[in-house]
């Protein structure tokens, strides 16, 4: 069946979204500014600012959905059910999971290169589905751990190529096999939160864009607050900042005064966040689940192919070697082996019956799975 305007639309917004997201904070990273005083020139490394960002653009998803809401009311549109009461405080605990994971991984990315980034958070497949075995009881089958296992060849692919690549002076070799470890670390943290969202949140039938927005909304006032604090933890060859602290918000403002640039990297991460959750939702909705993971797949390689065009990275085969793999552990995760043997068996078009809301095949993704 042939896809409508506004599902093309939908689709391209989803990829160019995703992939503006990790290619604008990896920008950011990139530039050299003086920070407040006069200080020498340093690269723009603040992880935890950048993070403050992120979960803005994810509050922004409120706006949304009662711009939704607002519209549903003056239609009787019978596919806005209405939203059953609720507790925010609900979202807190998945609200920490992702504020840690996503400080985590922003500041592996001041570390390792921006497609490394992208395939290696793929892990969140083994950990997910080792916790839905041990907390939600969920039995998984034999080609999901094939998946699994799959996956896992791939990250050892991809650290491979990590670890044979060329290191210039802004990412030496310990530095890219520290914030390799510290993806693969955070999808840990980003599968708890899945487990968590799974068992509590999402049977109170909470519209994804106001999730999103809720633990936006949580992450960007806890986060802002233990800014403050950060500015005055000493971090030593963590921090980018000439204080050494963990964290320096003023330096990261004096940088963004003397080099605006870095302002329109920050607003670009900001705002494609934001659509990329609308995105996201709508090409669920709209289309299917598996079309949602394939257009993932297909940001890494736009992600991948920039990196290489700008400079950022420097090309290894073995990565073709990694993405391919870890390309295979998630179909097999997802099952879109079925639909495909289904098809050349039958000899029939797919069926898309019962993939639409489907997410992760037999688990979920997190409500916001887009950092």
């Amino acid at each position: 069946m042939a896809w409508t305007k506004y599902q093309l639309f939908l689709a391209g917004l989803m990829l160019v979204t995703g992939s503006i997201n990790t290619l604008s904070a990896k920008w950011a990273d990139n530039f050299m500014a003086q920070g407040c005083g006069g200080s020498r020139e340093h690269s723009f490394q603040h992880p935890f600012l950048q993070a403050v960002g992120m979960f803005l653009g994810e509050f922004s998803c409120l706006a949304a959905f009662y711009l939704l809401q607002c519209r549903a009311a003056g239609h009787s549109d019978a596919s806005a059910d209405p939203q059953q009461p609720f507790n925010p405080l609900l979202f807190l605990p998945p609200a920490l999971c992702d504020m840690t994971g996503t400080s985590i991984m922003y500041v592996a990315l001041n570390m390792t290169s921006a497609s490394s980034f992208q395939m290696l958070r793929g892990a969140v497949i083994i950990f997910t589905g080792l916790f839905s075995v041990a907390f939600l009881g969920r039995r998984l089958v034999l080609s999901q751990w094939l998946g699994i296992l799959a996956t896992i060849a791939g990250l050892v692919v991809v650290g491979l190529a990590d670890l044979l690549s060329k290191h210039d002076s802004q990412h030496k070799l310990s530095e890219v096999i520290t914030g390799d470890l510290l993806i693969i670390m955070a999808q840990i943290i980003v599968s708890i939160q899945m487990v968590l969202e799974e068992k509590f949140v999402y049977k109170h039938n909470v519209h994804p864009l106001r999730a999103v927005g809720t633990e936006g909304l949580f992450g960007f006032v806890i986060l802002s607050l233990l800014l403050v604090p950060m500015y005055y933890i000493p971090a030593g060859s963590f921090s980018g900042s000439p204080r050494g602290t963990l964290e320096d918000a003023l330096d990261a403002f004096c940088q963004v005064g003397r080099q605006p640039l870095i302002a329109l990297a920050l607003l670009g991460n900001i705002s494609s966040i934001a659509f990329f959750n609308f995105a996201g939702i709508s090409v669920t909705k709209e289309l299917s689940a598996t079309t949602r993971m394939v257009l993932d797949s297909l940001r890494t390689i736009v992600i991948w192919a920039l990196s290489l065009a700008l400079g950022w990275e420097a090309f290894h085969p073995l990565q073709i070697l990694g993405f391919l793999i870890l390309l295979t552990g998630t179909a097999l995760y997802n099952g879109l082996h079925r639909p495909l043997l289904a098809r050349l068996s039958r000899g029939r078009p797919l069926a898309e019956e019962g993939e639409h809301e489907r997410l992760l095949g037999g688990s979920r993704t997190a409500i916001n799975d887009a950092s």
